[in-house]
């Protein structure tokens, strides 16, 4: 019991405990309070602007889509409107040639008899550029990717 009160004591009588029982030790602890809080406001503020200004951004540049994608359909109006559509719409639509014209009806199976067909298109090929052709470090790199997602190998 005789130790607790020494030790009791001897936190009592230690410097930093006399520190605090001082006013001014308490005014600076406060003041640093005050600055970290009003330091913690200032960085949320900054914070708050920043994301404002991202989305101010972010609306201007879909303001600037919006008004191109009207300028187009103004443009389209405005050709819509022409005789040279106009034209091309009674040729597609009625059937009508300009003078002079000749119009020659194919049947459909007449037609695709006299095409070519063309060699089918390999799909890993398509994914995938040659091998050979690229460099090093790309190969070493897809041979990771092709392991990690358990692809088979490709050949060089």
């Amino acid at each position: 019991m005789n130790i607790v009160f020494e030790k009791i004591k001897n936190i009592q009588n230690h410097p930093f405990t006399k520190q605090l029982n001082d006013l001014r030790a308490w005014g600076l602890i406060v003041f640093g309070v005050i600055v970290l809080m009003v330091t913690w406001s200032g960085i949320k503020a900054v914070q708050a602007n920043y994301n404002l200004q991202r989305q101010i951004s972010r609306l201007q540049q879909e303001n600037q889509v919006q008004q191109l994608e009207n300028n187009n359909l103004k443009l389209k109006n405005q050709y819509f409107n022409t005789d040279q559509y106009l034209e091309l719409a009674a040729r597609q639509e009625f059937g009508k040639v300009a003078e002079g014209e000749k119009v020659l009806l194919v049947p459909r199976n007449v037609a695709l008899a006299h095409t070519v067909n063309l060699l089918p298109i390999n799909k890993q090929t398509k994914q995938q550029p040659t091998v050979g052709n690229r460099p090093t470090y790309q190969k070493n790199f897809q041979a990771w990717i092709d392991f990690f997602l358990h692809r088979p190998t490709a050949s060089d």
